[in-house]
């Protein structure tokens, strides 16, 4: 479990980095595409994880 933790709270460090690239540094078109590219992949796992949590924590909260 903690693994997982780790993951998601690295995808969303790798998104600030990319956040703060994209609004200091303008990058090059080619490698703006693969910075969006790359954010939207992390959002993506972002958002899965929550919603699993999500599920997992009503589970919990049914069985209290």
């Amino acid at each position: 479990m903690a693994e997982k933790k780790l993951i998601y709270k690295k995808a969303l460090e790798r998104l600030e980095e990319i956040v703060h690239k994209i609004e200091n540094d303008e990058p090059e078109v080619d490698e703006l595409s693969q910075l969006v590219k790359e954010a939207s992949t992390l959002v993506k796992k972002c958002k899965e994880k929550l919603k699993t949590t999500e599920k997992e924590l009503d589970g919990a909260l049914d069985d209290i």
